[in-house]
């Protein structure tokens, strides 16, 4: 029997990958990197906040350390979803994006660092080879200029490892959060995505007064299609964070390696583009890595 946090995880990477679609359309057309991230926290948390007052009779006790993680994973959260809608404006996107999905091996580096939490062999080698399948199916263009000098003057890859990076620190910092929730896996998550979805919407609005007049407005006039970025980014977080909750981030990060197939099979079906040798043992590297991992936690 599949475990609950293995099927939020893949529900959340579902989700995500709808989101990641619609906020690529969304920042190329109508709004800022800013501007596009901003429609995410402010068109779920109204719903987040509604949820969380009706349901909850009380509000839970919280750990000493919960804003302290919420904080920090609210806030890198946020800097991670610019670093990548940025990347959907670059020339290199291939290769950021690819260099983005670092983010499952550097979330276990992150989780021992911060919460001392590690990962078993076998389950950090079913990660290693989930990375190796989404490298055969990214299969990204050269990058421009020779050795490291030359991928660091690159800005895809300086945006995909940076945002590889941010996403690890707020996976971690979101396990910690809602280990310091006295409920139950679903009342933990909803708590904690209240709160940090306020911070975000709070400190990245005050962000766009200051430095980007008008993108606010811009993001209200865009909602016919920031409302969507919104509700799918609502789905996302709450099965991200439920499966925090209840597992180790670096192995929930892992099974949503999926993404990556996920928006391969939409390009097949609503495209009718094919699938290439390579792409195949890609994909049949990524789910014996889940498999693995499934079986080894």
């Amino acid at each position: 029997m599949i475990e609950s946090w293995v099927l939020f995880a893949l529900a959340a990477t579902a989700f995500q990958t709808v989101r990641f679609m619609l906020q690529k359309v969304l920042a190329t057309k109508d709004l800022s990197a800013g501007g596009a991230t901003f429609s995410r926290f402010v068109y779920s948390a109204p719903v987040v906040w509604i949820a969380a007052l009706l349901i909850l009779p009380a509000w839970p006790v919280l750990g000493s350390k919960f804003w302290a993680f919420a904080i920090a994973g609210g806030l890198t959260q946020i800097l991670a979803t610019v670093c990548t809608v940025m990347l959907f404006q670059s020339r290199n996107f291939a290769v950021g994006i690819t260099l983005k999905k670092t983010e499952v091996l550097l979330t276990v580096v992150v989780g021992i660092v911060i919460l001392g939490e590690g990962v078993s062999l076998p389950g950090f080698a079913a990660m290693v080879l989930g990375v190796l399948g989404v490298l055969l199916l990214s299969d990204p263009p050269r990058v421009e200029g020779r050795g490291l000098r030359g991928l660091l003057m690159n800005r895809a890859v300086v945006l995909g490892l940076t945002s590889g990076v941010f996403f690890g620190i707020s996976a971690v910092t979101y396990r910690g959060a809602t280990l310091e929730v006295s409920a139950e896996p679903l009342i933990r998550a909803l708590v904690a995505l209240a709160f940090v979805l306020a911070i975000q919407v709070a400190s990245l609005g005050l962000w766009l007064l200051l430095r980007e007049p008008g993108e606010i407005t811009r993001v209200a006039r865009a909602w016919p299609r920031a409302m969507w970025i919104g509700l799918t980014s609502l789905g996302g977080s709450i099965c991200w964070f439920t499966a925090f909750t209840l597992e180790n981030a670096g192995y929930v990060f892992a099974v949503g390696q999926l993404e990556v197939i996920f928006s391969l099979l939409a390009s097949v079906f609503f495209f009718h583009e094919k699938v290439t040798a390579r792409e195949g043992i890609g994909i049949g590297l990524i789910f014996l890595s889940v498999v693995v991992l499934i079986a080894v936690t």
